[in-house]
């Protein structure tokens, strides 16, 4: 039995980012996710937007922890992150839960750049109580997947098992011992760690079932995110808020701008701590302890993006051309807790000690270096 200092379950960018952290120490690693490829769900499909705090005038915490790491974030990963275009927060005159006051407190509080500005012609200027110009920026999930990627295949100490599956696990004194198996042969072997990090995200508690330790309290959604080609605000960027609107961003360096809507963009809730949706009764293979790739699956849901594109007509000027390119689909997982303030934090808990096992919870993309506060 192959034994290893951490087994790191899930390759999405938390994930990715412990692996190699870890072995930066010293660590000898074993990194297995279930896809075939690294970062290929929640790490991509979101509107890849790098948080400066802005967008959670409800929840203080999820500001604050969202601007914290941007800097570091941003110069880390400063070649996949888009700072050339204009991001526009806009307050909506109807049904918003925060007004233009509150927005401009909320900012001072927490020392965040913002600027009121005139409505940009782009925008229908009746909709909106106020427009301001404010600074966050977009990272390219794709190019920063390839970035991880390589770092991941070319770091020895990283192990790297693809279209593997922990199926059991037995905790001793000191390390558990864990059955792995191959998804594409069947096969199955059994490897020792001295501690375990769950990094599944919408995995969570199918995990923490298999290794006996109690679930925490989790909703999922199935979400989309629409994509679209608009030459004309290449430069722009706009957040509608704070209630039932939406947001258009441009989609990292791709070209694309993400469309998302707090209304059309999640397409069914499951509140049972586990993902179990109705689709599942026609994909056996997605599991509820072990969720498929949405966007591999054929009962994947059809696309609301007639509804999203329908709301946003609400600010954009009729002579701005959008063209659908197309959608993607995940299962976003939330705090139960989360539903009061519609905060994101990350939470990176220590469910047991000697052996350790790990629970990161993830939030905004540039919390990832939470990590090393834990661990």
């Amino acid at each position: 039995m192959e034994k290893f200092d951490f087994l790191i379950i899930g390759g999405g960018i938390f994930g990715c980012y412990a692996a190699l952290y870890l072995a930066d120490k010293g660590a000898k690693i074993l990194l297995v996710e279930q896809d075939a490829e690294l970062m290929r769900r929640a790490s991509v499909v979101n509107q890849a937007r790098l948080h400066a705090g802005y967008h959670y005038p409800r929840s203080i915490a999820t500001a604050r922890l969202s601007d914290e790491y941007r800097q570091r974030f941003l110069d880390d990963h400063r070649a996949v992150v888009n700072t050339s275009f204009r991001h526009f927060y806009a307050i909506d005159r109807y049904n918003s839960l925060t007004d233009a006051r509150q927005f401009e407190r909320f900012c001072e509080f927490l020392n965040l750049p913002f600027q009121k500005t005139e409505c940009p012609d782009f925008l229908k200027k009746e909709r909106l109580e106020a427009v301001y110009l404010t600074e966050e920026f977009s990272f390219d999930p794709l190019q920063i997947a390839d970035f991880y990627r390589s770092k991941i295949e070319s770091d020895k100490s990283v192990f790297l098992k693809l279209r593997h599956r922990i199926i059991a696990a037995n905790r001793s004194a000191d390390s558990y011992a864990c059955e792995l198996k191959n998804l594409e042969t069947g096969d199955t072997a059994t490897i020792v760690a001295s501690a375990v990090i769950n990094a599944t995200y919408a995995g969570t508690n199918g995990v923490l079932q298999l290794f006996g330790f109690p679930e925490i309290p989790l909703f999922y959604e199935i979400s989309e995110m629409a994509f679209l080609k608009i030459p004309s605000l290449q430069n722009e960027g706009l957040t509608v808020m704070d209630g039932p609107f939406c947001s258009l961003m441009p989609y990292g360096l791709s070209g694309l701008h993400s469309l998302s809507s707090v209304v059309y963009t999640h397409h069914e809730v499951s509140k049972n701590g586990m993902p179990i949706f109705s689709c599942q009764q026609k994909n056996p293979a997605c599991l509820p302890a072990h969720p498929a790739d949405c966007n591999q699956c054929p009962a994947v849901p059809g696309s609301h993006f007639s509804k999203m594109e329908k709301q946003l007509t609400h600010y954009l000027s009729p002579d701005v051309a959008a063209q659908y390119a197309h959608s993607l689909f995940t299962i976003k997982a939330k705090l139960a807790a989360s539903q009061i303030d519609d905060g994101r934090p990350t939470e990176i808990t220590r469910i047991h000690e000697n052996p350790s096992f790990y629970c990161i919870f993830a939030g905004k993309i540039n919390s990832i270096y939470e990590i090393e506060k834990f661990v």
